[in-house]
């Protein structure tokens, strides 16, 4: 489950402030890129898992894997539900044989009991919307207790999930062998995308496209605090993408990250390997101010907008708030500081773009964020360009599990596995550890000739390799790490080693 109020209040500054004035400033800051340590052995892989390769790691072992039906996988969001531990995984678009009923299934939302990470039972599958790839599945996925809802039944589990990029359903999960459908939201949508649902209040900041809006995602804000009775609240996005609108539309929407009422901010991550805007919203203004979507209705919630280099996205945009820096202890100011980590996504596969990275932004004056680090994995550390697929970022994980917070974040990083950093000092990120799992026969060559050449780009011998692409991950309370691949390879949990395990925080983990 993700916490969805767990930061300090934000301070109340003035809202405009000039983006490419900003962006000088950040593009000047020492952005350092850590250094990777040389490769270990692979620290106990089970036999199932080399058939086809060997998984290669630093400090990280794989605890036990789940095929997923051999289904190319997007988002797996952890609950703890009574006794039990629950993964539920959305899928991108294809059609697999689901051996629990025998039949042929459109990708949509894998459910899996992760009680014991040894021995993960797959549960059942929900279809979703036909399609391949973005264009079907369901590939987000949020649960949360109706214990935790202001309006749901606390005796019940709600998981929202997209339908493709038609609509939203809530399901109720309360068994999560025999999930059902309660309620579709927003059908005959233009795109869907990575929601956030804050479980304590019930708002949700749903990734969507609007029939009238000129972009396939932008923001429709729900309350759901009563998940069988959802309540629109508004539309947002970025000015040029309302209804109506002249001019260049701005890159649509990636997805929202909300700090709740008591950190009373929204932040916003637009475009993904290109154009990325980093967007702060006040979130008391944005659900309690004017909602027709003019320019200045939707400039009012607006605390600051940083725009990002053209070949940078921003897929998630992260806060860490309230960072104490050792080194300015003794300093009278700037001893504790916030911070949004920032992270791209890789699209093209052979680093055919920018390399698509991790960066820090300063934001303790939040209408003035400036950069300060920023990191990737060293190309020539496992000549991960020509080793096939893609290289680069994608997300981090979300979860502010007291056991990593503000000690370590968890990044996929597609043909590079998961990368593992100490963000204790988030002014200067070093890499702790790392997890590439090994291929099995259900790894796949994601790309076709048909599709390169669509895409206008060279289809080279590297583009025939199949390889391991880490899509997503994230973490539980209790200190199981999850990452999920998109080339077929299924769900891997894994845990830290050696003195990366030793940087968290392990008294705060919830035990089984």
């Amino acid at each position: 489950m993700i916490a969805s109020s767990f930061l300090p209040r934000a301070r109340a500054l003035p809202a405009r402030w000039a983006a490419a004035a900003l962006w000088c400033s950040l593009a000047a800051a020492p952005w350092a890129l850590a250094q990777t340590p040389p490769k270990a052995p692979s620290d106990g892989v089970p036999d199932k898992q080399v058939a086809e390769g060997k998984a290669e790691s630093l400090n990280m072992r794989l605890v036990g894997a789940e095929p997923l039906q051999g289904r190319t996988a997007y988002q797996p969001t952890i609950q703890h539900q009574g006794n039990r531990w629950i993964a539920y995984v959305g899928h991108h678009g294809d059609k697999k044989m689901n051996p629990l009923t025998g039949k042929m299934e459109d990708n949509g939302t894998s459910v899996v009991d992760v009680t014991d990470p040894k021995k993960p039972k797959y549960l059942t599958h929900i279809p979703g919307e036909e399609g391949k790839a973005e264009q079907g599945g369901a590939q987000m996925v949020r649960v949360c207790a109706g214990a935790d809802l202001p309006k749901g039944d606390k005796s019940k589990f709600y998981m929202l999930r997209v339908f493709g990029n038609q609509a939203h359903e809530i399901w109720d999960v309360t068994a999560p062998e025999k999930p059902t459908l309660l309620t579709t939201i927003g059908r005959g949508l233009k795109g869907t995308h990575k929601n956030f649902w804050e479980c304590d209040t019930g708002i949700a900041y749903l990734v969507s496209g609007h029939p009238q809006w000129r972009t396939n995602r932008m923001t429709q804000i729900y309350d759901l605090s009563d998940p069988a009775k959802p309540v629109f609240i508004r539309d947002f996005g970025l000015v040029g993408q309302q209804p109506g609108a002249g001019g260049p539309v701005p890159i649509s929407l990636h997805g929202p990250i909300s700090s709740g009422p008591k950190g009373n901010r929204v932040y916003f991550g637009y475009g993904t390997n290109t154009d990325g805007v980093l967007q702060i919203v006040d979130r008391d203004k944005l659900l309690n101010g004017p909602k027709e979507p003019t320019p200045e209705n939707l400039l009012a919630p607006q605390v600051a907008r940083l725009d990002l280099p053209p070949m940078h996205g921003a897929h998630t945009v992260f806060p860490l708030f309230g960072v104490e820096i050792p080194e300015f202890s003794k300093n009278l100011l700037g001893k504790k500081r916030d911070f949004i980590v920032v992270t791209d996504e890789a699209i093209q596969k052979e680093c055919l773009e920018g390399r698509q990275m991790v960066w820090v932004v300063d934001v303790t004056t939040e209408t003035k964020p400036f950069g300060v680090s920023s990191w990737t994995v060293p190309e020539a550390s496992g000549n991960f360009c020509t080793r096939g697929g893609r290289f680069g970022t994608h997300s981090s994980n979300e979860s502010t599990a007291p056991v990593f917070h503000k000690k370590l974040m968890f990044f996929a990083h597609f043909n590079a596995g998961v990368r593992v950093l100490d963000v204790r000092n988030p002014m200067n990120l070093k890499e702790v550890a790392w997890y590439i799992p090994a291929m099995t026969k259900e790894t796949v060559v994601l790309e076709t000739p048909a599709s390169m050449a669509a895409s206008g780009l060279p289809f080279t011998e590297a583009s025939k390799r199949r390889a391991i692409q880490t899509n997503n991950v994230e973490v539980d309370e209790r200190g199981y790490v999850y990452i999920v691949d998109r080339a077929n390879t299924g769900l891997h949990i894994l845990e830290l080693t050696g003195p990366a395990r030793n940087i968290a925080d392990w008294s705060a983990a919830v035990k089984n």
